[in-house]
């Protein structure tokens, strides 16, 4: 096992999510939110940063890496886990990223899902969007749901990542998983042919820019189960930032359509536990209600608190509930609770208890 093998294997046994490596530092791995040094490794100057990267990948990767300055794959390391690669070029050397994909897909129940999110696997079309920052475990839900569709459905489940994480086998569902770079050109290459491969399910990595949003959403228009990941926080947000993708005089239009198609948005966070040695998802959950579509078109998103508020009885939640509940739960920190509230007077009371 090589170098960069071993700190991989180190990082998964210690029950990381990522591995650091930046020139002039020494390794660290990230342990429930927090990052720590690896114990026996000293400083690496770039030359050996350098070095330790290489040794898995393939020299038609090495030169994109030193040509673009950046690298996105994914490596498998046997009977360990799978990782997420991304190699940047950084002031003062090369740098990289490597996040652990378990090699088990979880179970809805064995992530114990609100009903409402494993519901989302019962759903014949539309626009799914699942959304948070880096690291708040929304390829893990995402991986969650298409396996239970995989295990109960008999439909054709197109993929489009970048890179693939998780591995599905087929089993009552027939899977395409197709990798941005090596399969197809960009995600919208990837969308644009599974619109004429009979995709019943299609699972977009990242809608990251204005042709892939609106492929998504012409997908589900059409009748097909699209779920997509934004890097935004709350439902409100997420549904604005769709719009804001679009040039001015299109934007009706797309509130239109997306009034049609979008039929969830799950925003979820990770936070510490109380005793630091886990981390807890909380969540914001809007689902399709027959006001929903109005809001959309008139672009009245503050309303949408109100239509989560309605929505309980249907398991709708906003994410400062959410956090309220862990916390009342005695399950995370006040301060941690606060940090990541929206409405941080609501909780400022919880500090001084």
């Amino acid at each position: 096992m090589g170098g960069i093998e071993q700190l991989l294997e180190i990082c998964h046994r210690r029950n990381g999510s990522d591995l650091h490596l930046a020139s002039g530092l020494e390794p660290r791995i990230r342990r429930y939110g927090r990052l720590e040094s690896v114990e026996g490794w000293s400083t690496l100057p770039p030359d050996q940063i350098a070095d330790l990267l290489h040794e898995i990948v393939s020299e038609k990767q090495w030169r994109t890496f030193q040509e673009t300055g950046d690298l996105d794959f994914a490596h498998s390391l046997a009977e360990v886990a799978r990782f997420r690669c991304n190699y940047m070029a950084q002031q003062g050397g090369p740098s990289a990223v490597f996040r652990v994909i378990p090699q088990e897909i979880l179970s809805l129940e064995d992530l114990a899902l609100p009903p409402a999110i494993a519901g989302l696997a019962e759903l014949s079309r539309g626009l799914v969007l699942v959304t948070g920052p880096t690291g708040s475990g929304k390829s893990t839900t995402l991986a969650s749901v298409v396996h239970s569709i995989n295990r109960t459905s008999a439909r054709h489940i197109v993929t489009i990542e970048e890179p693939v994480e998780f591995i599905h086998r087929p089993e009552r569902s027939l899977i395409s998983q197709r990798e941005v770079g090596e399969d197809t050109d960009s995600f919208g290459a990837g969308l644009r042919s599974a619109l004429r491969q009979d995709a019943d399910v299609i699972l977009v990595g990242e809608m990251r820019d204005l042709e892939t949003i609106s492929l998504a959403i012409t997908a589900a228009e059409t009748g097909a189960l699209v779920f997509g990941t934004l890097h935004t926080n709350g439902a409100a947000n997420t549904i604005d930032r769709l719009i804001d993708a679009f040039p001015s005089d299109e934007q009706a239009q797309i509130r239109l359509t997306l009034s049609d198609s979008l039929v969830a948005v799950v925003s979820q966070l990770l936070v510490p536990t109380i005793d630091g040695e886990g981390r807890l998802a909380a969540f914001e959950i809007l689902l399709r209600t027959s006001g929903l579509p109005n809001v959309i078109r008139e672009g009245n998103t503050p309303m949408i608190r109100n239509l989560i508020q309605g929505g309980r009885s249907r398991g709708m939640k906003a994410m400062d509930d959410s956090l309220e509940e862990l916390l009342r739960a005695g399950k995370i920190s006040p301060l941690d609770a606060y940090l990541k509230a929206s409405e941080k007077g609501r909780f400022e009371r919880y500090q001084q208890d």
